[in-house]
Parts: C-alpha cells; sequence; structure tokens
C-alpha cells in the first residue's frame, strides 16, 4: 500500500483528490494538511511514502515546507502541484529534491500513475512544460559545464543528451537501436557520474549548463 498525503489549502480540491486516491487499491491517504507548517507535523507523524504539495499557501509555502521535509530522515518523495504550466516555483522545488511536478488540472488517470511512478523512484513533470519550464528559468550560459560531464562516454553524452529533450527509455532504445535493459544502464552510470538522483534533476543539468 503506497502512503499519500495530501497538502492544499483547498478543503475542497484536497477531498477531491482524497476521493479519487481512496478508490484504488493500491493507494491510502494517511494524512492531509492545508499548510507547509501543518504538512511538516503530518509528515513526522504519519511517514508517508508521498506527499502532493501545493505551492502557493498562507503560513508556509509548499516551497519552504518541501525544503524542511527533505531534510528528514528517510524522507517521502514530494511532487508539486501547481496551476501554472511555467511556474519557477515548480523548478526551484525539483532543484531541491522534489520527485516533479503536477498541474492541478491534470488527467485524474496521470495523477494517479504519478504517485505510484515516483514511489518506484522515478519522476514527474506535468508533461506539457517539460521542456519550456527549463529553459525559461535556466541560464545556460552563466552556468560553467562541470568536470564531471566530461566524465561521459560519447555514447553516454547521446543518451544524456536524448534523456535531457525528455525521451523515455523505451523511445531512446527505438531511437538508438538498443534494447531498453541497456538503455537504463546508461542512464544509472549517467546519473553516478554526474551525482544526479534522477532524471529530473537530468533536464535540469542540461538546461543549466547549456547542454539541451
Amino acid at each position: 500500500m503506497i502512503r499519500v498525503v495530501l497538502v492544499d489549502d483547498q478543503a475542497l480540491f484536497r477531498a477531491g483528490i482524497r476521493m479519487l486516491v481512496a478508490s484504488q487499491p493500491d493507494l491510502e491517504v494517511v494524512g492531509e494538511a492545508g499548510n507547509g507548517q501543518e504538512a511538516i507535523e503530518v509528515v513526522r507523524a504519519t511517514r508517508p511514502d508521498v506527499v502532493m504539495m501545493d505551492i502557493r499557501m498562507p503560513v508556509m509555502d509548499g516551497l519552504t515546507a518541501t525544503a524542511r521535509i527533505l531534510e528528514e530522515a528517510d524522507p517521502p518523495r514530494i511532487v508539486m502541484l501547481t496551476t501554472f504550466d511555467l511556474d519557477e516555483a515548480a523548478a526551484r522545488a525539483i532543484r531541491q529534491g522534489a520527485s516533479g511536478f503536477l498541474l492541478k488540472d491534470a488527467d485524474p488517470e496521470f495523477l494517479l500513475a504519478a504517485i505510484r511512478t515516483v514511489h518506484s523512484g522515478s519522476s514527474v513533470i506535468a508533461a506539457s512544460a517539460t521542456r519550456d519550464l527549463f529553459a525559461h528559468f535556466a541560464a545556460p550560459a552563466q552556468v560553467p559545464v562541470p568536470a564531471s560531464y566530461g566524465d561521459l562516454t560519447e555514447r553516454e553524452k547521446e543518451i544524456f543528451a536524448l534523456a535531457a529533450r525528455g525521451l523515455s527509455n523505451a523511445e531512446i532504445a527505438a531511437r538508438e537501436f538498443l534494447s531498453e535493459a541497456t538503455v537504463k544502464t546508461h542512464i544509472s552510470r549517467i546519473l553516478t557520474k554526474l551525482a544526479l538522483r534522477d532524471r529530473v534533476q537530468l533536464v535540469v543539468f542540461a538546461f543549466e549548463h547549456g547542454l539541451n
């Protein structure tokens, strides 16, 4: 069972998400909060697997709460919820360690899939903003490419570039005539060499350093 905490200052929105999550046999809402400060307390009390975190809330915003929760021992995965396609706060949250972000009007099935995806260790980004978000807020020319990028093999750099564009393992495998298992191995090595946690941070890294 995947344990979920919902954080949003709109009770009606939380109720809708709670009903959606509760309809799934493998998901369970174990707590709710109406602001960031409450979120920290609820997370400490319930130890969830995934937190769905609104960005803009009173008392303490979701960005601050996310940073504090991720400082805890064995923190949950956090998905930011936003109303806007291009949201600087969402980009900042991802840089802090959030597992991605979704638009509040996302399709219900996509939201449920996102919870399962981040719980499995992967990341999610609202499909409509994968590229624009980071292109809009990153400043590639101002950030030198770190030496660690030079440690990648030519093949790894090719895989890196495709992953940075948002292609899935299956899409990369088809394009490069590789097996998905081989692509997964390449991605794992790339993340290790660049000290990145997941594919979302890989996308951020690419845009920050002008490698997109």
